[in-house]
């Protein structure tokens, strides 16, 4: 990491069938090994899927899904004289989204579908309904930020 100056942010197309960032920066974040029209078919199939079950947007479904899974506190440890303290801290947006995106692939991935398409709209149907891996994640890193809400006063 350069001490001369912050590294500049790259710039995203949106994706090619719903004109969306979002959901282009989760293609990129779902994506292995460069390989964009794998991860383009496995999303544009989960939202088919999507739309075909519960007859809705599934671009609405994605934002909502986002939405429930987003952290709005989380903890950061903090070395004050000798000891280290987990302090909470509110996350900023940017961050908030990244982590949202990266749990809801980890928690597709570890689903028990035959194919991911499926796991990822069961995923997002679920985190959309407030339920599934994702938002247990999400739940558990608010529990954590409130257990250590006596060392706020060490935030920085």
């Amino acid at each position: 990491m350069s001490r001369r100056h912050r590294a500049e942010r790259r710039e995203i197309n949106p994706d090619a069938k719903y004109g969306d960032l979002v959901i282009a920066k989760f293609m990129n974040s779902l994506m292995y090994d460069g390989k964009k029209s794998a991860a383009e078919g496995i999303v544009y199939g989960a939202f088919d899927t999507i739309a075909a079950k519960t007859k809705q947007d599934p671009q609405a479904v994605f934002h909502e899904a986002l939405r429930n899974i987003s952290p709005a506190l989380e903890v950061r440890s903090r070395r004050v004289g000798g000891a280290t303290y987990q302090v909470p801290v509110e996350v900023r947006t940017d961050r908030s989204r990244a982590l949202a995106i990266r749990w809801l692939i980890t928690a597709a991935r570890a689903r028990n579908e035959p194919t991911m398409t499926g796991r990822l709209s069961g995923e997002l149907m679920d985190a959309a309904n407030n339920r599934g891996s994702a938002v247990k994640k999400r739940e558990d890193t608010h529990k954590m930020a409130d257990a250590n809400r006596a060392f706020s006063h060490y935030r920085w």
